[in-house]
C-alpha cells in the first residue's frame, strides 16, 4: 500500500510540475508576443554615433569640412568666376562629389597653402629679400591655377575621348537605323553596347527624352553639355532632318562619312605638327649633348695643344 501511495505521489508531483512548466511558457510566449507586438509599432531607434563612426574618415571629416570651405569661398570669390567654373565641371562630367563651391574653394585656398609653402621654403633656404617677397606670390599662383588647370585638362580629355568614339559610334548607329530600328531605338541600342563618356551623355539625353522634353531639346542638350565641334554638326543635322522630313538613315550616312574624313585629317594635322614639337627638345635638349660628344674631346686636345694646359 505504501509503495501505491509513492508511486502516485510521484506521479501528482511529476504533473504539478509539467502543468507549471506548461503554464509558465505560455505566460512567458504571451508576454514575448506582446513586446513583438510593441516592437513592430515602435520604430527602431537608430545609433546615429555608430553609423556615422562606420563610415569612411573622408566622409565624416573632410567632405563636411570641404564644404565648409566652399561656404567661406563662396563668399570670398566673384560669381562669374563660379560659372565659369561650373561650366567646367559640366564638360568635365560632373564628377561626383564636385561643385563650383568645392573648386573655389580649392583655389582659394590652395592660394594660401602655395603662399606659406613658398615662404617657409624661402625662409628655410635662406633667400635674400626679393626672394622672400616672390616666393609666396608665385606659390601663391601655383595653388590658385593648379585645381583649374586639373579640371580644364578632364574637361579636354573627356571632349577629346567623345571626339575619338563619334565616328564608330556614327557607323553603328547608322548600320542599327538601316536594319530596321527607329532612331531612340538605336540610340539605346549605341548607348548598350558603347562604353564610355560619349555613351553616357546619349543614356542621359534618351532619359530626358523618356521625362518629357522634345528630342531637339535635349539634343540641344547633348550640343551643350560636350561642347564637341562635329557632335555639334551632327545635332544640327538630326534637328534639321527631323523638321523637314528628310530620312535619318541617308543624313546619318553623309554624317559618319564627313566624321571619318575629319577623323582622318585631324591625325594628318598632329602628324604635320609632330617636326614643330620636337623642334624645341632638339635644340635645347639633343643637339647640345651631341655637340659635347662629338666636339669636346676636339676642343680638349686643341686647348692642351695652345694653351699647354
Amino acid at each position: 500500500m505504501s509503495s501505491l501511495y509513492l508511486s502516485l505521489g510521484l506521479t501528482a508531483t511529476f504533473g504539478a510540475v509539467a502543468f507549471a512548466v506548461v503554464a509558465i511558457q505560455a505566460v512567458l510566449a504571451d508576454r514575448r508576443r506582446a513586446v513583438e507586438m510593441l516592437q513592430a509599432q515602435v520604430p527602431e531607434v537608430v545609433n546615429l554615433r555608430g553609423k556615422e563612426l562606420s563610415q569612411p574618415f573622408s566622409d565624416r571629416v573632410l567632405v563636411p569640412m570641404l564644404g565648409s570651405l566652399g561656404d567661406i569661398a563662396r563668399r570670398i570669390t566673384p560669381v562669374g568666376m563660379r560659372d565659369r567654373i561650373a561650366r567646367k565641371l559640366v564638360l568635365a562630367g560632373s564628377p561626383a562629389g564636385m561643385d563650383a563651391d568645392k573648386v573655389a574653394a580649392f583655389k582659394v585656398f590652395g592660394a594660401a597653402g602655395g603662399a606659406a609653402i613658398g615662404l617657409g621654403l624661402a625662409i628655410l633656404a635662406g633667400a635674400n629679400h626679393a626672394l622672400i617677397v616672390g616666393a609666396p606670390i608665385f606659390g601663391g599662383l601655383f595653388g590658385y591655377l593648379v585645381p583649374g588647370a586639373g579640371l580644364g585638362q578632364k574637361a579636354i580629355h573627356r571632349q577629346d575621348a567623345i571626339r575619338l568614339a563619334l565616328p564608330d559610334t556614327m557607323d553603328l548607329l547608322t548600320i542599327s537605323v538601316e536594319a530596321g530600328l527607329g532612331f531612340d531605338a538605336a540610340l539605346a541600342h549605341v548607348r548598350r553596347n558603347v562604353p564610355g563618356p560619349l555613351s553616357d551623355e546619349i543614356g542621359r539625353m534618351l532619359q530626358e527624352i523618356q521625362l518629357g522634353v522634345s528630342r531637339a531639346d535635349a539634343m540641344r542638350g547633348l550640343s551643350d553639355r560636350t561642347d564637341v565641334e562635329e557632335l555639334r554638326g551632327f545635332v544640327l543635322a538630326i534637328i534639321q532632318a527631323d523638321a523637314f522630313g528628310v530620312s535619318i538613315a541617308k543624313v546619318l550616312r553623309a554624317q559618319a562619312k564627313e566624321l571619318r574624313i575629319r577623323r582622318r585629317q585631324r591625325a594628318e594635322e598632329k602628324a604635320i605638327k609632330v617636326p614643330v614639337k620636337l623642334l624645341f627638345p632638339l635644340i635645347f635638349c639633343i643637339l647640345p649633348s651631341m655637340f659635347i660628344v662629338l666636339i669636346g674631346p676636339g676642343v680638349i686636345r686643341i686647348s692642351r695643344v695652345f694653351l699647354g694646359h
